[in-house]
This record gives C-alpha cells, sequence and structure tokens, in this order.
C-alpha cells in the first residue's frame, strides 16, 4: 500500500455520514482486527506499520470493519495512493 496521510484520512471520515460504533461496539472490533491481523501473519502476508496505523485511526473514530474496505476504495485514487480529491 502507498504512503497513507493519515490526517488527511482522519478529516475525510469524521466529514463522513454513518453510524459510528459505540465504544463496546468499537472494542469488540478490535478484537476482531487483531485477530484477523495475526492470521494475515500466519500467512505471511505482515500489514505495514502504516496500514495497522490506517485500521487504528478507522477503529478510532467508530469505522465498523464492515465499512472499512468501501471507505479505502471510495477515498483514495485508484493506482495512486492519494486521497481522492
Amino acid at each position: 500500500m502507498a504512503h497513507i496521510d493519515l490526517e488527511l484520512l482522519r478529516g475525510r471520515i469524521r466529514s463522513m455520514t454513518f453510524e459510528r460504533g459505540t465504544p463496546e461496539q468499537v472494542a469488540l472490533w478490535r478484537e476482531d482486527v487483531a485477530e484477523s491481523r495475526a492470521n494475515l501473519v500466519i500467512e505471511d502476508m505482515i500489514p505495514t506499520d502504516e496500514d495497522d496505523a490506517m485500521f487504528a485511526l478507522m477503529l478510532d473514530e467508530g469505522v465498523p470493519p464492515a465499512l472499512m474496505p468501501s471507505i479505502i476504495l471510495d477515498i483514495y485514487k485508484s493506482g495512486t495512493g492519494q486521497l481522492a480529491a
């Protein structure tokens, strides 16, 4: 994955309208993401520190895990790694 501007991403996520998770939900999602990350490591697909920071940021902002992939696809221009205008 290309360089991720986390503060720009945070601003974009904060401007989006979606149902954010409760603190209890986010705690469960963190456990799920940690388990998923562990499975990736087992499969030798180790996420970068930037990947980990991006998903941590999304959880901090209450983004449901099921919504994360579509947010990533929607806000990043295909192939450039830059936030869409």
